[in-house]
């Protein structure tokens, strides 16, 4: 019952002309008035910010603000994997041979996340990691390792809630949400950056322009809280000790190592 009481409110509640207003009111020069109590609630790191509270003229410019330079350092291991965002590692897996993930009890098929069976295929068997990003998170994303993009693609057009909530009761939103994923490839080895659209604000917008990112250079942000799924191929990714879900992270925090890729027989 709880379970269709919440399917159904937000399906009543996620439509086109909900998502319209909200993000228009976000960018709108009243929703200013809201911002101190916004800071306030999410008790947002006001210390961290770029800017001074008052220098924010909308909610939306407080969504995707900016760091004092320096603030997030990168971690140098030359094999490491960083956390993309500041986030929450919400969970963390196995692919199986059905191209499946399991997180919170509730299965998401990575060939319906990707769009594309022969992608999907690349990862069976591999390394998933779910982050999500609260409303009081730092929405900008970085890339997690130096590579090159091989391609980039968006899914999906509603979005539902991406928090423990939503992953526990919404209609798989990792897979049917808003989506733009971004696959990297590092000596020969392949690392799919899945970008998910929360509810109500689907928009997520890229920043990088060539065709080569470095560890931790800003590829894009949200403009609302949401979540990013990491996929690693099998073999090829070992996650740190202390990397035991759930955890909080900060961009540039190593996750683990990413390691030569397995010769098949």
């Amino acid at each position: 019952m709880v379970k269709w009481l919440y399917q159904l409110f937000i399906e009543l509640t996620n439509h086109a002309w909900t998502s319209k207003c909200l993000a228009s009111f976000t960018r709108s020069k009243w929703s200013r008035l809201f911002i101190s109590s916004y800071a306030k609630v999410y008790k947002i790191n006001k210390e961290e910010m770029e800017k001074k509270l008052h220098e924010y003229e909308t909610l939306q410019q407080l969504f995707i603000r900016t760091l004092k330079e320096g603030l997030r350092p990168i971690d140098e291991h030359p094999n490491s994997v960083v956390s993309p965002v500041d986030a929450v590692v919400e969970d963390v897996g196995i692919i199986t041979d059905q191209k499946e993930i399991i997180v919170k009890g509730k299965t998401y098929s990575i060939r319906e996340m990707l769009g594309d069976d022969r992608i999907a295929e690349k990862y069976l068997h591999g390394t998933f990691i779910i982050l999500y990003l609260s409303p009081s998170h730092y929405h900008r994303i970085h890339s997690p390792i130096c590579g090159e993009v091989v391609k980039q693609w968006e899914l999906g057009g509603k979005s539902y809630p991406v928090n423990r909530l939503g992953l526990k009761y919404g209609k798989a939103p990792l897979s049917k949400n808003y989506r733009r994923i971004t696959e990297l490839c590092t000596n020969g080895m392949h690392t799919a950056i899945v970008k998910v659209g929360a509810m109500f604000v689907n928009s997520i917008e890229l920043t990088h322009e060539h065709d080569y990112v470095k560890k931790g250079e800003e590829i894009g942000y949200f403009s609302f809280g949401s979540t990013v799924v990491l996929l690693f191929e099998k073999g090829v990714f070992t996650l740190d000790e202390q990397i035991v879900p759930p955890v909080e992270v900060k961009v540039g925090q190593r996750l683990g190592l990413l390691g030569l890729k397995e010769k098949s027989e």
